[in-house]
């Protein structure tokens, strides 16, 4: 599937690089035979499913009463 010289990486390792890329349509796939989507969720080769686990967004958010505003 990929072109390392020992052995592909698992696909729960970091290792692996991306043999195709769609961002029009949200996924890529890494050579490790995952499906990794925008959304952070993955379709493992053995038919595991992750579920996407984003921050949630009250962690990147600032409250009002913090922003400076220009005048």
């Amino acid at each position: 599937m990929c072109a390392h010289r020992s052995s592909c990486p698992r696909a729960d390792d970091a290792a692996s690089h991306v043999v195709a890329a769609h961002p029009e349509r949200g996924w890529s796939l890494p050579c490790d035979g995952a499906i990794v989507f925008d959304d952070t969720g993955e379709l493992l080769p053995d038919g595991r499913v992750i579920a996407p686990h984003r921050a949630p967004a009250d962690r990147f958010a600032a409250p009002a009463d913090r922003l400076a505003v220009a005048a």
